[in-house]
């Protein structure tokens, strides 16, 4: 089955495993790359884009630069700890120069534009804030019907703190999760967490060729928040939505209908499940249980296939 897809993305180390995992789906059809604030400037991400893109050999590609803050209010710096100031763990320079600019429409437009000429409906992976695709919806309804489904990575469910990717515009994830009626399936942080690699899986990564070296050094900044050990897991976060779209039924999930706390405590940003009745509310699929052993291996095997 071939996958139409838009990825929508922070990068962000995890973003770029997400990412380049995506170019080695076979099932997946890449339409394009849109970028967003997050785990860097909207600046910064859309750099690291361009990079990733000519890492994977994607040639002109449409990469388009989307919302540089959230819907409402201002934005707090907070990735740099995670992702370096670079977003990629310091490794950014390292990563081919990029070949060709950004595409003119911009995020939404080009989302837009490209849904409203898909033949198949289009799968959307949002795995950063929620901005860029809280703005399709509202601006362009239109294109709704185009959508096969979104699959996010954000929420913790497993209590706090909360979450990066829907703390960072808590307005957009709540227009998103609790507002629309477009299909969605939300692989959250606490999931998330439970599906870990270690140095022998990052070993075998960079031993596959270049590029997968690359990618593995682009890890290893991560690995290094998890523990100093050299065998310390990481969590790759980002990938687990990512082969969960490629792959539908990867994750087990169950229907839930959600809120987003969009006060401003310190549960700002929270992912609730409500008990309101699921046939009176909007539902959403929230992934809740996954085989780590399996998911590894097969994350591993496809990244391989790029050397």
């Amino acid at each position: 089955m071939t996958v139409p897809m838009i990825i929508d993305t922070d990068p962000g180390v995890d973003d770029a495993v997400a990412l380049m995992l995506a170019v080695a789906s076979p099932e997946v059809q890449l339409l394009a790359v849109t970028t967003v604030f997050g785990n860097a400037s909207v600046e910064t991400t859309t750099a690291n884009a361009l990079r990733l893109r000519a890492l994977a050999g994607l040639g002109q590609l449409p990469v388009a630069a989307g919302a540089g803050r959230p819907l409402v209010y201002p934005a707090r710096s907070r990735g740099a700890r995670g992702h370096g100031r670079d977003g990629l763990g310091g490794r950014a320079d390292l990563l081919p120069e990029p070949r060709g600019g950004v595409n003119a429409l911009g995020a939404v437009a080009l989302m837009a534009t490209l849904l409203r000429g898909a033949v198949t409906p289009v799968t959307l992976v949002a795995i950063g804030p929620l901005t860029n695709i809280a703005l399709l919806l509202a601006v362009h309804p239109e294109v709704k019907p185009r959508i096969d489904r979104i699959v996010t990575m954000g929420g913790n469910l497993g209590g706090p703190p909360p979450e990066f990717n829907i703390n960072s515009d808590p307005e957009a994830a709540r227009r998103v999760l609790v507002e629309e009626d477009v299909p969605i399936t939300l692989v959250p942080l606490d999931l998330a967490l439970r599906v870990t690699v270690d140095g022998a899986w990052l070993a075998k990564l960079a031993a596959a060729g270049p590029r997968c070296a690359a990618l593995a050094g682009v890890i290893k900044h991560y690995r290094d928040l998890y523990g100093k050990h050299r065998w310390a897991p990481v969590a790759l976060h980002d990938s687990l939505a990512m082969l969960e779209a490629a792959v539908p039924g990867t994750l087990a999930t169950t229907p839930m209908v959600l809120q987003v706390v969009c006060g401003h405590g310190g549960d700002r940003g929270t992912v609730l499940v409500s008990s309101a009745a699921r046939s009176a509310q909007r539902v959403v699929q929230v992934a809740r249980d996954a085989n780590p052993v399996s998911i590894n291996a097969t994350i591993l095997n496809r990244l391989r296939v790029l050397g």
